[in-house]
């Protein structure tokens, strides 16, 4: 191969992967003219239009996806057997995509900032929404670098390496008759609820869970992200079985009541997740251990602060803390 085919291989690979001839050249330290003059010579060389506009972003063609497909594996192999320690944080100039939920960001996102002006000042870092359900495609597609979200069977694909298992509460407002201790399993079900839902199906695990017991529950309202829960609850009748990390401000400062969910509900893993071609990308490892380390830290001390909160209403969960 002509180093000129290769060097267009490999702008082809920054552009599939950023989906931005913008975002591609400061992937590959280049001016957006140069990347689009690289566009200009990749349709006359593989006779193709490759990239269309799709808003701000643009969208492969079909020709440009399965090229892609072929191609993306061998030049990750030849830059890793070049280079197989490359990423300098110091020096790195370089945008990791996650997909993640609205927790996490709260939860990580000023901390990881602050280390990257320390460590890694040419670092960016772009949150992309999780929904659950797309997990596999946007790794595979290599619209993320990783995916930070609930693990259930993955297949050899994926690679995935385990954060945390939440703690789950059910909350109210200070006012709600449901806000005691002894919440039985008939009351619950009974009840308005607030679901979370990041894919938009309103039947939850709760729901599952319920229907063992031969029992349902209305879903009254659902949101699509975290952040609106606490809110909701203050100013209306609804409950919410939600995971302590989401709520843990607003417990902790008493703003609003939690209890221990009536029926037992078994957390799935929370890990992050990332495509097996990247498993020797040093700069996705450096990545996953901040996270692992952030992460991990303050869900333990979340849940141990909001656990001692709960010990004055709720004497069962204290216990529970406690053993």
């Amino acid at each position: 191969m002509r180093p000129q085919e290769l060097n267009l291989l490999m702008v082809f690979d920054a552009i599939m992967t950023e989906r931005s001839i913008t975002r591609a050249a400061n992937r590959l330290s280049m001016t957006q003219p140069a990347v689009s003059n690289a566009v200009s010579r990749m349709r006359v060389a593989w006779k193709d239009e490759l990239f269309v506009k799709d808003g701000r972003n643009i969208q492969p063609t079909l020709h440009a996806q399965n090229l892609w497909n072929q191609v993306r594996a061998p030049l990750l192999s030849l830059t890793e057997a070049v280079d197989p320690k490359s990423f300098d944080p110091a020096t790195a100039k370089r945008t990791f995509r996650v997909a993640l939920n609205d927790i996490v960001v709260d939860m990580a996102w000023a901390e990881l900032r602050c280390t990257f002006e320390k460590e890694a000042p040419g670092v960016n870092i772009h949150a992309v929404p999780y929904t659950i359900i797309n997990t596999d495609q946007v790794l595979e597609d290599a619209e993320v670098d990783m995916v930070i979200g609930t693990t259930g069977v993955i297949s050899n694909t994926f690679r995935a390496e385990y954060l945390f298992s939440p703690t789950y509460v059910c909350i109210m407002n200070h006012d709600h008759p449901l806000a005691k201790a002894d919440l039985s399993l008939e009351e619950f079900a009974a009840a308005d609820h607030l679901l979370v839902s990041l894919s938009g199906d309103i039947t939850g695990y709760t729901d599952q869970v319920l229907l063992q017991h031969g029992l349902s529950r209305r879903v009254a309202v659902s949101v699509n992200h975290f952040s609106s829960v606490a809110n909701l609850i203050k100013r209306s009748d609804l409950i919410c079985v939600i995971p302590i990390s989401a709520v843990a401000k607003e417990i902790i400062a008493g703003e609003i009541s939690a209890t221990k969910p009536p029926i037992e509900l078994m957390p799935q893993q929370v890990s992050t997740i990332w495509h097996k071609r990247q498993d020797r990308d040093q700069g996705l490892i450096w990545l996953r251990e901040h996270f692992k380390r952030i992460i991990s830290r303050n869900v333990e001390l979340e849940t141990a602060q909001v656990m001692d909160s709960l010990c004055k209403n709720n004497p069962s969960m204290c216990e529970k803390s406690q053993k």
